[in-house]
């Protein structure tokens, strides 16, 4: 059973966490904990892609960007996936300066010291030389960036289709066991 850790940054791509969230709450066989962590801009971004505030209504525990008091800030607390969705440049600069600001950052170097799963899930682009040496090292770190770039030989027919193929590919990644679309299937 995984303990996992849920991170929403404002960058743009809200679809992403809605779809990991959906997704989540359809395998809570799957893990034990689901903990989420949320930047005020996220909220803002949500409510301005989204139209709602639907990230309240998930079977998650919820966590205040500054509660240092979260279990997942420790190792301790045994959390062994997080995956940061969508994840702003700017956390992924922190992180891989090892600046822990804030419950996201923190956790987030938890998890690499401990040597457990970090996903990045980033959508900017274009990406700057900083952001690629951030980028690389995070990965030297043990960390995964996985750019929120959808495939489509799937052939998605809509905006979420879409986005449901990162999403998808992330859980892969984390390790979870999910229907989806495979190639060659």
């Amino acid at each position: 059973m995984h303990k996992i850790v849920l991170a929403i940054t404002g960058a743009s791509g809200s679809v992403y966490a809605k779809l990991a969230l959906d997704k989540l709450s359809t395998i809570k066989n799957q893990w034990q904990e689901l903990a989420v962590v949320m930047s005020e801009n996220a909220k803002e971004v949500w409510r301005t892609e989204l139209g709602d505030d639907s990230y309240k209504n998930y079977p998650a525990t919820y966590y205040s960007t500054q509660d240092f008091s979260a279990a997942f800030a420790s190792g301790s607390g045994q959390y062994n996936i997080m995956i940061i969705i969508p994840c702003s440049m700017g956390t992924m600069g922190r992180i891989a300066t090892g600046v822990s600001d804030s419950l996201i950052t923190r956790a987030a170097d938890v998890v690499l010291k401990e040597r457990r799963n970090l996903i990045c899930v980033v959508r900017d682009t274009p990406y700057n030389l900083i952001h690629i040496r951030n980028m690389e090292t995070i990965t030297l770190a043990g960390g995964i960036i996985c750019p929120a770039t959808p495939s489509f030989y799937s052939r998605p027919k809509t905006i979420e289709e879409a986005a449901a193929t990162v999403v998808d590919r992330v859980l892969d990644i984390a390790g979870l066991d999910i229907k989806t679309f495979r190639w060659g299937k």
